[in-house]
């Protein structure tokens, strides 16, 4: 048997490759065919990992949204964990995101499965009213990125069908993940910025909760897309903002105070931060596109219909995660 995933080099596909690697259960598959856009960066990666030698592993180069997989790869099962976060137009997340994928999905054989890793943002905050967003509400994305998730998902079920597993995770943490250095940059300082003045909701979950969920996911070849699109995560029992800040400042020791933000604030930087390139690199999460999805107080999903189809739950604590993250980042000097 063989796989495909993609978004090797990323912050999920990392973490998910190393698991695969790492763990005999995963020994079925006897070539694992990794597409990047960089595979030097591939290579450094795996060498630090201590998986290079890995026999298995195929890389292959892709050049922009001109996805070409080799003549002899014929995967039962793609993992489709890569995508664009941060862009600056909605041309920009469309190209990739959707007709870049699309390329990739009309070169795969025609019994393999697909399972797409999307997003929360494709389905949008939680509606007015409601605990938390479930898959029987009605999808409303709030940003560029989050309708491209949401066009790729309608998109590949109109030409999969069946063979279509869609998973919807919420806010990711965990080691590996470098966006997460200006939070903790923030955490150690005096002053600590929050945007708006009512506490945000927000579900989340580990990076290692999510590639178990992928995983168990892989293992079932029934028809996963019954279920509908898939929300992963907290559930009902969200995080605020303000303890995510708190949190982050605990596990590396340090203290401040917290300041609310007006919106219009947060709006106006966003157009700064758009136009200056070097703030842009330094903090895409404060571009115009995405700082729609920070407005919304509530982004809180329902992971249960996932939990009783697979059996598989959050098990990690948030103090637990970031203490790992930030252990992880230290280790590297980016902290």
């Amino acid at each position: 048997m063989e796989l495909l995933l993609t978004g090797s080099t990323g912050f999920v596909g990392r973490n998910l490759l190393i698991r695969i690697v790492s763990d005999p259960a995963f020994s079925r598959w006897s070539r694992i065919w990794l597409p990047v856009r960089d595979p030097a960066k591939l290579r450094g990666q795996l060498g630090e990992e201590g998986i290079a030698g890995d026999s298995r592993l195929l890389p292959v180069a892709v050049s922009g949204n001109l996805w070409s997989l080799p003549p002899d790869a014929s995967p039962s099962l793609v993992i489709h964990a890569a995508g664009l976060l941060f862009g600056r137009s909605r041309r920009d997340y469309f190209d990739v995101n959707v007709v870049g994928s699309l390329r990739l999905a009309a070169q795969l054989p025609r019994t393999c499965r697909m399972i797409l890793l999307s997003s929360q943002a494709a389905g949008g905050p939680t509606p007015r009213g409601a605990g938390a967003r479930s898959a029987g509400h009605p999808d409303a994305p709030v940003s560029w990125y989050g309708a491209s998730k949401l066009g790729l998902e309608r998109e590949l079920r109109s030409r999969l069908g069946r063979r279509l597993c869609i998973l919807r995770p919420p806010m990711v943490l965990g080691p590996r993940d470098s966006a997460t250095v200006p939070l903790f940059r923030m955490a150690a300082g005096p002053v600590r910025l929050k945007p708006g003045f009512r506490p945000k909701h927000y579900s989340w979950i580990d990076v290692g909760d999510l590639c178990t969920a992928i995983l168990a996911a892989a293992a079932d070849p029934g028809e996963c897309e019954r279920h509908g699109p898939l929300y992963l995560g907290s559930g009902c029992s969200s995080i605020t903002d303000l303890e995510l800040l708190d949190t982050a400042a605990r596990v590396i020791g340090a203290r401040g105070r917290t300041i609310p933000v007006p919106h219009a604030v947060i709006r106006l930087a966003s157009l700064a931060v758009d136009r200056v390139p070097a703030w842009r690199a330094a903090a895409p999460s404060l571009g115009i596109d995405r700082v729609r999805e920070i407005l919304p107080d509530r982004w809180v999903c329902d992971p249960d219909p996932f939990v009783r189809a697979f059996g598989r739950g959050v098990t990690r604590t948030l103090e637990a995660t970031l203490g790992e993250t930030a252990e992880w980042l230290r280790s590297r000097g980016i902290l």
